[in-house]
């Protein structure tokens, strides 16, 4: 009994101090730091003109009839009823870039190290399960640092139209951070396991790029001859449920979590499992 509350409070221990390195990692490191500048960059364009100018893009029959066209009028009638304008633009943006950002920023959890071979000399100090974890966890607090600056900005952007509109944005980007880390985690689980396989982490990005590409004409393939099949195998990728996402605010968003949750806990167990059996 005591051994093994030794051996967990290790792996957490361990597990802990390797996430907070990663985070340490971007913040501190020049390539971590570049990075960080472009994502700011890319958001600050955002905020500064779809978003701060949502109450009227929101108002406009322009954009009414883009959303619509593209995910059909039944599909979005939700995305026009949200109280803060500016937090239904950062909703429909956060959706698709910040999964696409977590493609980028998640590629390199292992593949450096294959490349220096330097994994020897981690798992002599750790064990696999703690630097795969921790790999993770960092990430994913990566991800969630940049996530809470992007909705606060939202916010103030918010409040700074309408200041009687405190509750109503706090509120509704509590949700939009709580459903965005959501949805990161798969994203964030497959470029654990393709970082693992691939040598680098440009190749890791590549192999992503090419798995949602091949799986989706596949599906659609599939989908042609066997629509019921199809249907169901749609839901293995992650991602198969943001479309149906920005129909959705606050605590009904949720409904679609369990999705997120079971793909990142499966691709997270291939992940593990690929790490502890192979000789990296």
């Amino acid at each position: 009994m005591i051994l093994e509350a030794n051996l967990n409070n290790g792996f957490a221990r361990n597990t802990l101090i390797l996430a907070k390195f990663e985070l340490k990692k971007l913040l501190f490191n020049p390539k971590g730091l570049i990075a960080l500048i472009a994502f700011g960059l890319v958001w600050l364009l955002i905020l500064l003109y779809p978003i701060r100018s949502a109450s009227d893009i929101l108002l406009s029959p322009e954009f009414r009839q883009l959303i619509t066209s593209v995910f059909g009028e039944s599909s979005v009638d939700k995305l026009f009823q949200w109280k803060v304008a500016e937090m239904a633009i950062f909703w429909v943006a956060a959706l698709y870039i910040f999964p696409l950002f977590s493609i980028f920023v998640s590629a390199d959890q292992f593949a450096s190290d294959k490349q220096r071979g330097s994994f020897r000399f981690l798992t002599l100090r750790t064990g696999r399960d703690s630097l795969f974890f921790g790999r993770f966890i960092g990430h994913m607090l990566i991800q969630s640092l940049l996530l809470l600056l992007t909705v606060l900005a939202t916010v103030l952007l918010a409040l700074s139209r309408d200041g009687t509109l405190v509750l109503a944005a706090l509120t509704s980007g509590f949700m939009v951070f709580i459903n965005i880390f959501i949805i990161l985690l798969p994203y964030t689980a497959i470029m654990a396991l393709l970082s693992l396989y691939a040598g680098s982490a440009r190749q890791a990005t590549i192999y992503a790029i090419l798995l949602w590409a091949a799986s989706a004409i596949i599906i659609a393939l599939i989908n042609s001859q066997l629509p019921a099949v199809g249907s169901i195998l749609s839901w293995f990728l992650p991602g198969a449920q943001l479309s149906m996402m920005i129909n959705t605010q606050g605590i009904s968003s949720l409904v679609y979590a369990p999705i997120p949750l079971i793909q990142a806990a499966v691709l997270l167990f291939l992940g593990r499992t690929y790490m502890t059996r192979s000789a990296l």
